[in-house]
């Protein structure tokens, strides 16, 4: 519980940090939606004018773009972008911050299995990216409801909103298997941003290839929102796949950390 606590302590500044900034995106965003809708027909003009690709890549759909769940989906797109950078940040750092700051002799000196100190930690990361979720929801509902022109699905709106926290989790145990498996990581940042990125690159250029298969290997790709505000059902498949991945990198995650050799100061 101590660890725990800590590690929640530690992480508090970063959570602030990064709520108020999906807070901030989604009001940005949000803010502007009663112009475009009511100057629907200006704004399809000259989103026509993007190349089909490009609008593909950024994830723009003109069918859905003007209704309010539409244009929420399309935003969404950059909620989920800062969301996993975060995620992957505290993942990369759960272990690998006791090795750069010469700590992790001393915490293993303390009563406590290896298993017990991965929990603790793993446990401060999903409390963290829970209260961010929580938060931007309630962010997000209440910008959602003081712009609306007509009513909208709350399931649906849920069911988008929630995706941040299933897309988190995996960059979360992505991050996680690096900073046990890396021997030492002198900056976090770095390596979440090339990351995320990469996925989120590889992300554009699969949506114009239209290729399934590449969206397994894709976080950013796991949620169609327009299959979403279309059937009020996630697919399937990707929800297993995502499952099984999760607990293996997490199962994997506490074996090599387990055998892993830890270098004293």
């Amino acid at each position: 519980m101590n660890i725990y606590l800590h590690e929640l302590k530690a992480y508090r500044k970063s959570t602030i940090i990064w709520t108020c900034s999906l807070v901030l995106i989604v009001i940005l965003f949000m803010s502007m939606f009663s112009s475009i809708s009511q100057n629907a027909t200006d704004f399809e003009k000259t989103l026509q004018g993007i190349p089909e690709a490009a609008q593909k890549a950024i994830g723009l759909s003109l069918d859905t773009f003007f209704s309010l769940l539409g244009f929420y989906s399309y935003l969404f797109l950059y909620v989920l972008l800062c969301g996993a950078i975060q995620a992957m940040n505290l993942g990369t750092s759960i272990i690998s911050k006791e090795v750069r700051e010469k700590t992790a002799d001393f915490l293993l000196t303390k009563p406590v299995t290896r298993n017990q100190i991965m929990t603790a930690k793993l446990l401060a990361v999903l409390t963290s990216l829970v209260i961010t979720n929580v938060v931007y929801f309630i962010a997000s509902l209440i910008m959602v409801n003081s712009v609306k022109t007509q009513s909208f699905s709350l399931k649906i709106f849920f069911m988008i909103s929630i995706t941040l926290f299933f897309v988190q989790l995996m960059f979360m145990t992505i991050g996680i298997i690096i900073s046990v498996v890396s021997p030492k990581i002198k900056s976090v940042l770095p390596i979440s941003l090339g990351v995320v990125f990469g996925f989120f690159m590889l992300g554009m250029l699969s949506s114009n290839i239209g290729d399934t298969a590449s969206r397994f290997l894709i976080p950013f790709k796991y949620y169609d929102y327009a299959y979403i505000i279309k059937n009020s059902s996630y697919e399937i498949s990707f929800i297993i796949v995502e499952i099984i991945f999760i607990l293996v990198t997490i199962l994997a995650s506490y074996m090599i950390y387990d055998k892993k050799d830890i270098h004293a100061v």
